[in-house]
């Protein structure tokens, strides 16, 4: 159990207005064992000025100009994403908390706010470690963040016509994909994007990455999973001279010949689970795994 004042940066969804009977709920709890709160700023401006919730908070503050012991999302796995995307190398454990269905990142119910928290201060909790993939550009870099939880999908854009992506692993040619996309994609993003489009269930803490072609032109093309230490260099041609690289959903416009190289990222995000959760048990219940479809 600690005794120690203890920080907290809450990131919130300011498109879910129920939200707001839970903020206080955990400023309640917080406000109770003396521990110092900040909240972003957009998230706070939605309260005060859409919702009309008075917030008692230490301070608000702007992208990742923070320092806490643990941060608090509240959404979804895509409020989870971009919280994480703020904390980077900051190597600070992430709280999901989800305001709506069952998540795999946001794994943590609005009804169990007052027990996680105290678990928190009892020390009653794991730190799952989970791997992200950082992107390099040669030509013109991206804008912001350059690491996914999660993904990493290159994409036509538009109505455009399919893209053409050249793949090599380690320096070795891996093929050119004729495609809508390519998703590349981390053991946490296997039940996202990627698997929507065909991929494979991977098990976090499973030390690969999987590659899975958005619509491609060939049925004979298929995913694939290879080592989470290889250099994934992509090629991308287009009818249209640009496509599209998302980054856990956020997407930006790159030109024909931009080269892309993926790796791990040089640090790990941390994941704040209850004691005893497992995440079988999750993808059980996320995925409705011996649910009668008859009901």
């Amino acid at each position: 159990m600690t005794s120690r004042k203890l920080r907290f940066a809450i990131f919130g969804n300011t498109y879910q207005p129920k939200k707001s009977v839970s903020i206080l709920k955990i400023l309640a709890c917080l406000s109770q064992r003396k521990a110092d709160v900040c909240i972003e700023r957009e998230f706070h401006d939605f309260l005060m000025n859409t919702q009309h919730v008075g917030l008692d908070v230490n301070r608000v503050f702007d992208g990742s100009d923070f320092e806490a012991d643990f941060v608090i999302s509240m959404g979804g796995d895509g409020t989870f994403l971009r919280a994480a995307s703020m904390v980077g190398d900051k190597q600070i454990p992430i709280l999901g908390i989800n305001m709506g269905r069952l998540g795999f990142l946001a794994d943590i119910s609005a009804s169990e706010i007052e027990h996680i928290i105290d678990a928190i201060y009892e020390g009653d909790y794991s730190i799952e470690t989970r791997a992200a993939i950082s992107v390099e550009t040669e030509g013109t870099p991206l804008e912001g963040y350059c690491c996914a939880l999660n993904d990493v999908a290159v994409l036509k854009r538009d109505n455009a016509s399919m893209i053409s992506i050249r793949v090599t692993v380690n320096g070795d040619y891996l093929t050119t994909y004729q495609a809508d996309g390519l998703v590349v994609s981390t053991p946490t993003g296997s039940t996202a994007y990627s698997l929507s489009v065909g991929g494979p269930i991977i098990v976090p803490g499973t030390c690969v990455f999987s590659m899975t072609a958005v619509a491609p032109h060939s049925l004979n093309i298929r995913p694939i999973v290879i080592p989470d230490n290889v250099e994934i260099c992509l090629t991308v041609e287009s009818r249209s001279h640009n496509f599209l690289v998302a980054l856990d959903g956020r997407s930006e416009n790159c030109s024909e010949g931009t080269r892309l190289t993926l790796r791990k990222a040089p640090y790990k995000v941390k994941v704040v689970k209850r004691t005893g959760q497992r995440y079988f048990h999750t993808l059980r219940e996320k995925m409705m795994w011996g649910a009668d479809q008859r009901a």
